[in-house]
């Protein structure tokens, strides 16, 4: 998903009594009230980190955030698997659904500031779709391929939680084509640039890969809980 990547210059810009929030990017988002955010403020996640990451503000709706769309629709999908893998495999939409799928509820980052509570999506657990394709002992890392050349990279370790998946439905109903259908990726706990709409190819290499935005200032890493938000060189 493509953002524009001077984030410095990024201010929130708040108006109707706070509970509109524009954040530097097309589209109002409705931002929670003040006592639902100083109600997220004490809560905390299983893993002990607070729900809601440093620097986020919490909105109720997921707005489109711009990139180049892809051709492909669900009937002629043809998702491709390679580089170091036993079993290269190319997936067609039927395929994926005939895989074990999961609902997942998740708070999802962007880098940009807003934190979506509660998403839901529905699709393939990545480590399922790994599992099929058997990474080589040096496949340390994956680049998620999406149309125009837009690249995004994670470590191998980075797709084993059960949050991580490949989504093909949101809020129970078909991914919408501006959210990334036919499929996209879902890593919820990096920020959401990691999660490559209308994905092309999943390739797995034994050396990182900086993608489109890494290589433009945007953290490798990406943790919201770490403030990753820009590469330290940057």
């Amino acid at each position: 998903m493509k953002e524009d990547h001077n984030l410095s210059r990024r201010t929130f810009l708040l108006a109707a009594g706070g509970t509109l929030a524009s954040i530097g990017l097309p589209g109002v988002f409705i931002r929670l009230s003040s006592a639902e955010q100083r109600s997220l403020a004490t809560q905390t996640r299983p893993d002990g980190r607070p729900r809601l990451p440093p620097g986020q503000i919490a909105v109720r709706n997921l707005q489109a955030m711009g990139g180049t769309p892809g051709t492909a629709t669900a009937a002629d999908l043809r998702l491709r698997i390679y580089g170091e893998v036993e079993k290269p495999a190319v997936l067609t939409y039927q395929d994926l659904l005939s895989l074990e799928q999961v609902d997942i509820t998740c708070d999802v980052h962007c880098v940009t500031g807003w934190t979506l509570l509660d998403s839901q999506w529905s699709g393939v657990r990545l480590r399922t779709v790994l599992d099929k394709v058997r990474p080589r002992p040096n496949g340390a890392f994956v680049i998620f391929e999406a149309p125009a050349g837009y690249t995004t990279n994670v470590p191998v370790t980075a797709l084993q939680s059960g949050s991580a998946i490949l989504a093909h439905s949101f809020f129970g109903k078909q991914l919408p084509k501006e959210f990334g259908a036919p499929v996209r990726v879902v890593i919820p706990d990096l920020y959401f640039y990691k999660s490559a709409k209308w994905l092309e190819a999943i390739k797995v290499t034994p050396h990182d890969e900086p993608g489109y935005w890494e290589a433009r200032g945007y953290s490798n890493s990406a943790d919201p809980w770490k403030e990753e938000r820009y590469s330290k060189s940057s």
